[in-house]
């Protein structure tokens, strides 16, 4: 029975490596566009239009 709990531990610190390491791997090709100059602004525009529609959204999802 230890060992079952033991291993019920673990899914949670697996849970979490695998998410950062998915995370990673998705943001690794904006990691290396960004270190092109003209890819730089238009990479930092599409952040900031990002940010701001999800300002937007949960503005409006709050009713404010």
């Amino acid at each position: 029975m230890n060992n079952f709990w033991n291993n019920i531990s673990r899914y949670p610190r697996f849970f979490i490596s695998s998410v950062i390491g998915l995370i990673l791997i998705i943001l690794a090709p904006f990691k290396n566009l960004f270190k092109i100059k003209k890819f730089r602004i238009f990479l930092i525009f599409i952040f900031l239009l990002f940010i701001s529609f999800l300002f937007v959204i949960l503005r409006k999802m709050v009713g404010l």
